[in-house]
């Protein structure tokens, strides 16, 4: 608190009085009535005290968070899509639409789950290099089962994916680990379902049900940037283009309107169903770059999605994009209803 030269109209009385109960209210919180009390004055004088203080400039308020984050741009994004929680980092200064997702949004995702799970709750981690780099920086969580929702790009690469993701968070969190040791994409629906029947598997498929909090990764159908693209052939990609596919998350697929297409694919995946994705109470996707940026706006008009981690770049696109219409992540609606 300091003073500026329209406090110095105050009287010395008046100043020192008005700074006596700012003091008490900003720094001390106390209530109005404590200090009313304390005084020996109506709690509306103490109201009328603090005002003026404001107004005169005897008490400056500053709101300060972190450099990293954009809290102008967080409280819009949530706004615009009905967000529950909506975070935005600052962009690389040599970002570029072909840049990858930023590297600090790991971090401020885990931060973030920090805050979200509670004791007790069941989280729930998706295949995607976000949700492995975010596991690899928690440092905290409360006691809590942790259990994977998909499959792993490559099962030879479990140790350092999705599987280590789970366990990474798992041990923060002093609870329980159900990972899947199993491909994400299967050749067909058939050795799909049968994987889905084995004993680790079919275990951790149980918990889906009971997932409070989940976080997912988005990509847009691009080499590189979807995992599942990367991983069909040429022919596949192609029909599923032909379907207007613009984005995925989980192996589902997304059109820009947030509209699910080719579910045939589903079928050959070890994921957790979009249905039950859609009763989890928190999802919270993250993902950043120019690069995804239209797939993510596509993901969040799905209503599977009730948080985000971005960055500044995505924000303001999302934020200039077409109107969502309905506030899709906060109603939970589905697209195709």
């Amino acid at each position: 608190m300091s003073a500026g030269r329209s406090a110095l109209r105050m009287g010395p009385a008046e100043l020192v009085q008005a700074a006596a109960m700012a003091r008490r209210f900003y720094l001390e919180g106390k209530s109005k009535i404590q200090i009313a009390e304390e005084f020996g004055v109506s709690r509306f004088k103490v109201a009328r005290v603090l005002e003026t203080a404001l107004e005169r400039d005897l008490v400056r308020i500053e709101i300060r968070v972190p450099a990293e984050l954009d809290a102008e741009r967080s409280d819009a994004l949530r706004a615009r899509y009905g967000l529950r929680h909506a975070v935005v980092v600052e962009s690389p200064a040599d970002a570029t639409e072909d840049a990858p997702d930023p590297e600090n949004l790991g971090a401020v995702a885990a931060d973030l789950l920090g805050e979200l799970v509670n004791e007790g709750d069941v989280l729930g981690l998706a295949w995607g290099r976000s949700t492995i780099h975010m596991a690899a920086s928690l440092h905290r969580l409360p006691p809590c089962t942790v259990v994977q929702l998909t499959g792993v790009y490559d099962a030879g690469t479990a140790e350092r994916g999705s599987v280590e993701a789970v366990r990474r968070a798992a041990q923060v969190s002093g609870g329980d680990a159900h990972p899947i040791y199993a491909p994400m994409l299967l050749p067909d629906p058939a050795t799909a379902s049968a994987l889905r029947s084995q004993t680790g598997i079919a275990r951790a498929f149980e918990y889906f049900d009971k997932v409070t909090v989940a976080a997912v990764s988005i990509g847009s159908w691009e080499p590189g940037i979807s995992t599942v693209h990367d991983m069909l052939s040429d022919e596949e990609r192609a029909h599923y283009a032909s379907l207007g596919v613009a984005a995925e998350m989980s192996a589902h697929l997304f059109d820009a309107e947030g509209r699910r297409v080719g579910r045939d694919l589903g079928e050959r995946c070890i994921t957790v169903e979009a249905d039950r994705l859609r009763r989890i109470p928190e999802v919270v996707a993250i993902a950043g770059g120019l690069r995804k940026a239209s797939a993510i706006g596509a993901v969040l008009r799905s209503g599977l999605v009730t948080s985000l981690v971005t960055d500044t770049a995505v924000a303001d696109y999302l934020l200039t994009d077409s109107a969502p219409g309905l506030r899709p992540a906060l109603d939970r609606a589905d697209p195709d209803d």
